[in-house]
C-alpha cells in the first residue's frame, strides 16, 4: 500500500526549522568574551563570586564597577538613560559591548585611552577630576586578567591601620569623587581635597550617607551600598579624629 510522504515530509522540515531557530541563538560575543545577554542599560553587576578576596586578582564588582559608576555613568554622560556616543558604561555588559575593550592589549582600549586624559575624547571631561594613576592601573590590570564578570567575598576585615592615605582617599576616589569635584560638584560638596572630606566627616553626612541612615541621602548615588567592611572603616577613622595621615 502506498504511503502519502507529504505529511511526514512537511513534519520533517517543521522540527529541523525549530532545531535550527534554537541552534543559532547565541549569546553575542566581543573580542572572544560571552556577554550575558541582557538589555545593556540594565544592570548586570553583581559578578560571579567563586571566592575570597585575592590581592593579585582585579574583581569587577569591588573595584571596577565603582569607578565607571563614579566618574563615567553619571546622568548627562554614559549611563542607561543618556548613553552619549552609544557608551553604555553602568554595567559589565555594557561596558564590554560599547567600550572597545581589547584584552591583548589592554592599554590600547577605547575607554582605557580615553582616561588617560591627553586627547579630545577625555574621561571624564574637565572639570570632573581626572583618573589617578592608580585608577587606571586597576582598569588596566582588569582587562588584562581577561575582563572578568568577577566578585569576591571578604573573608577578614583588617581595621588595625586605618589611615586617610591608605583607606579613605582610595576609597573616595572611587566611589564618589567622580560626582563631588571640580567646579560644580554634586550637592556643592568637593571631596576632591582633605579639607572637603573632613567637613562632611565632621558634619555625620560621611557616615549617614554611606551607611544609608534614615534622613541621610543613600550614597553611592549611582552605585550599590559600600561593603561592611569599608563602612566600619570610615567609622574608625571618624572615630580617631578623621585624621590626614
Amino acid at each position: 500500500m502506498k504511503r502519502n510522504l507529504f505529511p511526514i515530509l512537511i513534519s520533517a522540515l517543521f522540527i529541523s526549522s525549530i532545531l535550527l531557530s534554537y541552534s543559532c541563538k547565541h549569546e553575542p560575543e566581543f573580542l572572544g568574551i560571552v556577554i550575558p545577554v541582557d538589555t545593556i542599560g540594565n544592570n548586570n553587576n553583581g559578578g560571579t563570586t567563586g571566592s575570597t578576596c585575592s590581592k593579585d586578582t582585579v574583581y569587577f564588582a569591588q573595584q571596577v564597577l565603582p569607578i565607571f559608576q563614579s566618574s563615567c555613568a553619571l546622568s548627562g554622560c554614559h549611563d542607561a538613560i543618556t548613553h552619549k556616543k552609544g557608551l553604555y558604561l553602568n554595567s559589565y555588559s555594557g561596558i564590554l559591548s560599547t567600550g572597545g575593550i581589547s584584552i591583548s592589549n589592554p592599554t590600547n582600549s577605547k575607554v582605557y585611552r580615553a582616561m588617560l586624559n591627553t586627547g579630545e575624547e577625555n574621561m571624564p571631561p574637565a572639570p570632573a577630576a581626572p583618573m589617578t594613576s592608580t585608577q587606571l592601573s586597576t582598569i588596566s590590570k582588569w582587562i588584562g586578567q581577561g575582563a572578568k564578570n568577577n566578585s569576591c567575598i571578604e573573608s577578614t576585615c583588617d581595621t588595625t591601620n586605618v589611615k586617610y592615605s591608605t583607606h579613605i582617599k582610595p576609597l573616595i576616589q572611587n566611589n564618589c569623587q567622580g560626582c563631588h569635584s571640580g567646579a560644580t560638584p554634586g550637592g556643592g560638596i568637593n571631596l576632591s581635597t582633605y579639607a572637603g572630606v573632613k567637613a562632611i566627616a565632621d558634619n555625620g553626612k560621611f557616615f549617614g550617607t554611606i551607611s544609608h541612615l534614615t534622613g541621610y541621602k543613600a550614597m553611592p548615588q549611582n552605585g550599590n551600598k559600600l561593603s561592611d567592611c569599608q563602612i566600619t572603616t570610615v567609622k574608625i577613622w571618624i572615630s580617631q579624629g578623621s585624621p590626614e595621615n
